[in-house]
């Protein structure tokens, strides 16, 4: 019976012996069969060698040769090392002169390069984010000095911990109760070692629930850092930023001169300025302003070079006002700006 079996299995069907002959005489038709897919053309190697330099010609109009570079990119080393070596330090943002607000949400402020022997003509520019950067400020503020408000529990609750654990808390109560976790800690000796602290009091926020979770990650926070510091849980530090961006300088709000001034000296108060609690960053780096003294360009010059003046802005948005007291266009189409009479 076995053997009947195995003889059976291994002779093929009359189904399968049909499939296997139509696949033999080419007649299938499904997507997936691969048969057709074999092409015979006919080529020569001189055919083949003519494609290839055509293609080769093609390729050379659109590549620079070799010892040829764009006149932006062909800088020697020293130039190429001066542009790549753009930094800024906390102390340039006390020395960096406001030029004025762009688009009601950004600050444009200049800071003066300086080089072995001093301050040197080519200054940079850069735009700064009035939101993001108050924003940071704020936060900064509120993680350096806020103690977070805590609510008492009805019943303590008492601590499972590891000695380390017990150790931690112990050494760093103040870190605790800042962050809005009262814990007690029985001095007795009939507590056992891991099971001495009890939490009496946790945070508490109109708009973040904390647990018992959020002080296993402050105490881990705690074994990371030095003695002495406050480290800040996930969720307070989402409730810092959130307040933080509340009460930042919005986007669309005019800045006077002080106020701008204000902003970004205050970036050089902080450890790390270049980023707000939401990642988006507070100031990047336009461009040099090198450019506009190597055309020898200064404010109050004639388009021709000559004639070197100081400009009277204040006199010109009065002249646009027609505020009274201003010197009104002259009939021969002349007109006093700043005192001095000018063609027009």
């Amino acid at each position: 019976m076995i053997h009947d079996a195995e003889t059976a299995g291994a002779t093929p069907s009359q189904e399968n012996a049909q499939k296997a002959k139509i696949m033999l005489k080419g007649g299938s038709k499904k997507k997936d069969a691969t048969l057709d897919l074999v092409k015979s053309i006919s080529t020569s190697a001189l055919k083949i060698g003519e494609q290839f330099r055509a293609l080769e010609d093609r390729l050379t109009a659109y590549q620079t040769s070799p010892g040829e570079k764009p006149e932006d990119e062909a800088l020697d080393s020293e130039q190429a090392e001066e542009k790549l070596s753009l930094t800024i330090s906390k102390t340039d943002f006390a020395r960096m002169r406001i030029i004025g607000q762009f688009n009601l949400g950004f600050i444009l402020a200049s800071r003066a390069s300086e080089s072995d022997d001093g301050p040197v003509a080519a200054d940079d520019l850069f735009i700064i984010d009035q939101h993001a950067s108050d924003e940071k400020y704020n936060f900064e503020r509120l993680y350096a000095t806020t103690i977070v408000q805590s609510q008492p529990l009805v019943q303590p609750k008492t601590l499972d911990l590891t000695a380390l654990e017990e150790e931690i808390v112990m050494e760093n109560l103040p870190a605790l109760e800042t962050n809005g976790f009262i814990i007690k800690v029985d001095e007795s000796s009939e507590a056992p070692v891991g099971q001495r602290c009890q939490v009496i009091s946790l945070p508490t926020s109109r708009e973040t629930t904390f647990s018992l979770n959020d002080l296993a990650e402050l105490i881990a926070l705690l074994a990371d850092h030095p003695p002495g510091s406050v480290p800040r849980p996930s969720k307070v530090r989402k409730m810092f930023a959130m307040r933080a961006c509340r009460s930042s300088i919005m986007i669309g709000k005019t800045l006077t001169h002080k106020q701008m001034g204000k902003a970004v000296r205050h970036l050089g108060e902080l450890d790390k300025p270049w980023n707000c609690p939401h990642g988006r960053p507070t100031m990047r780096h336009l461009c040099g302003l090198g450019a506009w003294d190597e055309l020898g360009w200064k404010e109050g010059l004639e388009p021709d070079g000559e004639n070197p003046r100081a400009t009277d802005w204040a006199a010109y948005v009065r002249l646009n006002r027609g505020d009274p007291g201003t010197p009104a266009l002259l009939d021969d189409e002349e007109t006093l700006v700043g005192g001095e009479e000018i063609e027009d």
